[in-house]
């Protein structure tokens, strides 16, 4: 079987998968990923085992430390897969609700109902655990998918993706309800995002390359966000302690992903004073400073911001910083280079941090919060499978209610049209 035959079966089966999944019962769902959870645990030595070869094959490769770090299948990134997995298993079956009604002047009573999308395909690069996730989350919410990793994770894919047709069989739900793409050549991408008639929807998680690729070539609706260039906004009056905090971890914790800061803006009446304390924590931990104008007075040994840097998405250890003369300034930098994916303020003032809130037009705004915490299973989603910043269907986090449609349904009682 030619590669295009081999991606035009597999969305055949996800198809009828889908089908059968429509209308399969939560309690069969939740079984199957109960018992995927029990299989992680089982077989975490065969799964890191094969991880391994992905992570030496990374390394020869000279790939960057923060891509070996979403490529590593940790023991706790697999007790957060299994945990994941558990959470999902103990939300709420979306499908089949009824989310409002209304009676007409007629009688008719008109009302909207949660239908699962159909098939999802799903293509990613590096961090495998985006595996378990997408087929937790799709399972739920009653679709198939069609997995399409990054060819650095391809043996960790593998190893996952047989744990989790074994805990479809044992659950009784088709084979083909996940099923992962068993080839790296890149070809299949464009095989995949032709497939129209067979995929309802294309979600890519990855660098800006990918998914303006996918965007590009698709013939599928695609969610999607871009890049992730978040800030954190350190109000006038801000608590300086909670602000080093906030600052360290959205950008330290993990700095090659999405939802790491990477601008910080300080008001001016608090960067003579906040600015030396942040940086000492920041270079401490190995994170290099490039500040305007104003910030490189106050920081000497921070190099020169340019234009460049202000739309950035570094995911490494590289920090913009800008002194903003306040609010209006942070919030006008924000719109001009943010990429509507996270925001945050830190501030004692309420009214300044409800104006933020309603005028910062990002996916998810936050007051006194990390950034990192623009994710679905940290957001009580259970998990989530990509981030979008696109208006229509979803914004933020793609969870389990935003993995499904709403048709409208009508009761009636012999009404025929006048």
């Amino acid at each position: 079987m030619d590669l295009a035959d081999l991606l035009m079966d597999m969305g055949v089966k996800a198809k009828g998968a889908a089908r059968v999944l429509a209308r399969t019962s939560t309690r069969r769902k939740n079984r199957a990923l109960l018992t995927l959870a029990d299989l992680l645990v089982i077989e975490k030595g065969f799964i890191q085992k094969e991880n391994e070869k992905d992570v030496a094959d990374a390394e020869n490769a000279g790939l960057t430390r923060a891509k070996i770090d979403r490529l590593t299948l940790s023991d706790k990134v697999i007790d957060e897969m299994v945990a994941a997995l558990k959470e999902v298993a103990a939300l709420p079956d979306p499908v089949g609700e009824v989310t409002s009604m209304w009676r007409r002047p007629n009688d008719l009573l008109v009302g909207r109902m949660r239908i699962p999308l159909g098939v999802i395909a799903i293509i990613y690069e590096s961090r495998p655990n985006v595996t378990i996730d997408a087929a937790s989350l799709c399972l739920k919410a009653g679709n198939a998918v069609i997995l399409r990793g990054g060819s650095e994770a391809i043996n960790s894919n593998k190893a996952l993706s047989s744990l989790i047709a074994r805990a479809m069989t044992k659950a009784g739900l088709p084979g083909d309800t996940v099923q992962v793409v068993p080839v790296t050549d890149r070809a299949a991408v464009n095989h995949l995002l032709a497939l129209e008639d067979h995929v309802d929807v294309v979600i890519p998680r990855g660098g800006e390359p990918l998914i303006r690729f996918v965007a590009e070539h698709a013939r599928m609706p695609v969610l999607k966000h871009y890049k992730g260039v978040c800030h954190v906004y350190v109000d006038r009056g801000a608590d300086p302690d909670m602000a080093v905090t906030i600052c360290m971890n959205a950008k330290v914790q993990r700095p090659g992903v999405c939802n790491a800061m990477e601008t910080l803006l300080v008001h001016r009446d608090e960067a003579a004073s906040f600015l030396p304390k942040v940086a000492e924590s920041l270079m401490d931990a190995g994170v290099e400073l490039r500040g305007c104008d104003e910030t490189r007075k106050i920081l000497p040994d921070a190099a020169r911001a340019t234009e460049k840097d202000w739309p950035e998405e570094y995911l490494d250890l590289i920090l913009a910083i800008k002194v903003v003369s306040g609010m209006d300034e942070a919030m006008d930098h924000i719109a001009a280079f943010g990429s509507d994916h996270t925001e945050a303020i830190v501030t004692r003032d309420y009214e300044r941090a409800q104006r933020f809130l309603r005028e910062v037009d990002s996916s998810l705004v936050l007051v006194n919060a990390s950034t990192r915490f623009n994710d679905g299973g940290q957001l009580g989603l259970g998990a989530e499978i990509g981030i979008s910043t696109s208006k229509l269907h979803s914004f933020g986090p793609m969870g389990l209610e935003e993995l499904t449609s709403r048709k409208f349904i009508v009761y009636g009682q012999g009404q025929v049209r006048e």
